[in-house]
């Protein structure tokens, strides 16, 4: 999951080396914190939100197939 947020940020972002993903394991889901330099934050946000909900229906798409609940955070 956190590959897939990446290449998915890395590919919005003018910066794609300040990219970072960590990924937390929890006892019943999986949060996955996205930071990017504070130039692109606004690009990986999107108006409104937008991008930001995109990606985080893209990786909960993909976390049903295994079974498992996910959470992206964009970070600071």
């Amino acid at each position: 999951m956190s590959e897939l947020v990446r290449i998915i940020a890395a590919s919005l972002v003018d910066h794609p080396d300040s990219v970072e993903v960590r990924e937390i394991e929890g006892s019943q889901s999986v949060i996955i914190e996205l930071k990017v330099a504070p130039e692109d934050m606004g690009k990986v946000i999107g108006k409104q939100g937008r991008i930001a909900k995109a990606i985080r229906t893209v990786v909960k798409a993909a976390a049903t197939k295994e079974n498992k609940r996910v959470v992206v955070e964009i970070v600071q």
